[in-house]
């Protein structure tokens, strides 16, 4: 047959996340949206904030048609590059060049570029993910040519646990990816933990004679709850890549306009931005949407309103734990991760579906007996869907009078 196997086998089957997300609206069809509790797709439900839609309008007044929907520099627009690494400098104290800035289609080219950047094929090289992880990061670790590992997590808290990544680390690892806010358990890493890690990562990169690089990947950086800080990894380790997107923090995930950071601390930043360059254009990115460079541009302090995702968290959480599930409590991103009240996840997503709701099994997320619930959504349907895991709850008797 003349195509290609493994891009066949990536289109003839969705992730888990969106077949649920398919079925939903199908089911949706058929009996009412209204009645179907969808907590699949971290897809924003907040809106993006006024000043996002007046930069968009004052933009198509302002700015010529080229200057709007030309091209741009592959690299992103200067200016552009600049207000970021201004932000940067302003936020976390990184003296960083705009010239270390590469403007992006949102985190998922973001991640595909930076590890395409570093990953040399038919190398051996592995690529390090801790668990639980976003699904994703295997297709794009093995699409860069490197061989996936998972590092089991601290167990209650699913923190990292840096004596089982001592354990995967290698002569050949090439990269670790960080994700905090975690997709899918949203756990914010703590400071110990990450000096911790880094810690680990430079005695290793020394031992070893060559770069461990931290790719830190961070849609959900602006998600958090209760003056909870994330840990900016460039202050703790060099040789990090930060990939950043705005698809969360100004609820703009359909624009694809995000960002690639080079550590300027990084042994050889420069040439690992080249090659980030280089990486782009084989994957053929021509540049980053050139409107929405503009708009980051303008709302660059700019974020969505947290605290509609804090109460869907709260009674979610609150009233979960009260009918006997085990639940992680998220400091942030907008999922609550829950363990399945029977071994097989699958087993409950369908009985948990009887009931006409729909979460996410987690174990393509590199953790088997948990379900993720993305509270991304009306508060409305977050209280509807309450009754009925109440019923789920007492069908597995797990309920708590």
């Amino acid at each position: 047959m003349g195509y290609n196997k493994k891009s066949y086998a990536l289109g003839s089957r969705r992730s888990i996340i969106r077949e649920i997300f398919e079925y939903s609206k199908k089911r949706g069809a058929e009996i009412g949206y209204d009645k179907v509790f969808d907590f699949s797709l971290g897809n924003p439900s907040v809106p993006a904030p006024p000043e996002v839609n007046e930069a968009i309008k004052s933009l198509l007044c302002e700015k010529s048609s080229v200057e709007l929907h030309g091209y741009t520099s592959a690299q992103g627009d200067a200016t552009v590059r600049k207000t970021v690494a201004d932000k940067i400098g302003r936020e976390f104290g990184v003296d960083i060049s705009p010239n270390l800035i590469y403007m992006t289609c949102g985190a998922a080219a973001s991640l595909s570029i930076s590890l395409k950047a570093v990953v040399e094929e038919n190398a051996g090289d592995e690529v390090i993910v801790f668990a639980p992880f976003f699904t994703e990061y295997r297709v794009f670790v093995e699409n860069a040519g490197a061989c996936l590992v998972i590092s089991d997590p601290d167990e209650k808290t699913l923190e990292i646990d840096v004596c089982d990544l001592e354990k995967k680390i290698s002569k050949k690892t090439k990269a670790v990816i960080v994700n905090s806010p975690n997709n899918p358990s949203g756990v914010v890493y703590s400071e110990a933990t990450v000096k911790a890690l880094t810690s680990l990562l430079k005695k290793k990169s020394e031992e070893y004679g060559e770069p461990i690089y931290l790719i830190a990947d961070e849609p959900y950086r602006e998600l958090v709850y209760s003056g909870v800080t994330v840990p900016y990894l460039m202050n703790y380790y060099d040789n990090t890549i930060v990939c950043y997107s705005y698809s969360k923090s100004l609820s703009l995930p359909g624009e694809r306009i995000g960002y690639i950071a080079v550590s300027p601390k990084m042994k050889e930043a420069e040439k690992i931005y080249l090659s980030v360059c280089g990486a782009g254009r084989s994957l053929g990115y021509v540049c980053a949407p050139s409107l929405f460079q503009q708009l980051i541009a303008r709302c660059i302090d700019s974020t969505t309103d947290v605290n509609v995702y804090k109460e869907n968290r709260d009674v979610l959480y609150n009233n979960l734990t009260a009918y006997g599930y085990d639940c992680v409590k998220p400091d942030g991103a907008f999922y609550l991760f829950v363990k399945s009240p029977e071994p097989d996840a699958y087993a409950f997503f369908e009985r948990a579906k009887a009931h006409e709701i729909l979460v996410v099994p987690c174990d393509d997320f590199g953790i088997k007996g948990y379900v993720r619930i993305a509270y991304c959504t009306d508060k409305k349907r977050v209280e509807g869907a309450l009754p009925a895991f109440k019923t789920l709850a007492q069908e597995y008797g797990i309920l708590n009078e």
